[in-house]
């Protein structure tokens, strides 16, 4: 399993890393509601939680929704992503 990826200028990005959300591709089966919820990601700043065997970096976002606090794990391709300094 890789320990880093690149973000969309060619940054090394590793776990604990920070990035900007440029763009996601969600699943096409969400309903409206649940696409709009994960389009409004896009912007988000957010930790790198892990990279994935194919160089995707998983990101924790959470919402609070009517259920309570909700996190959900989406993957982030290279092109998806901008590496923030902190």
């Amino acid at each position: 399993m890789p320990a880093t990826t690149l973000d969309c200028s060619g940054q090394t990005v590793a776990a604990g890393d920070t990035v900007r959300v440029l763009g996601i591709t969600p699943d096409p089966d969400l309903d409206e509601d649940d696409l709009d919820m994960f389009m409004d990601m896009v912007g988000s700043v957010c930790e790198v939680e892990r990279i994935d065997a194919d160089g995707t970096a998983w990101v924790a976002v959470w919402w609070n929704g009517g259920d309570g606090t909700l996190m959900t794990l989406v993957g982030l391709a290279p092109a998806q992503m901008a590496k923030v300094a902190v």
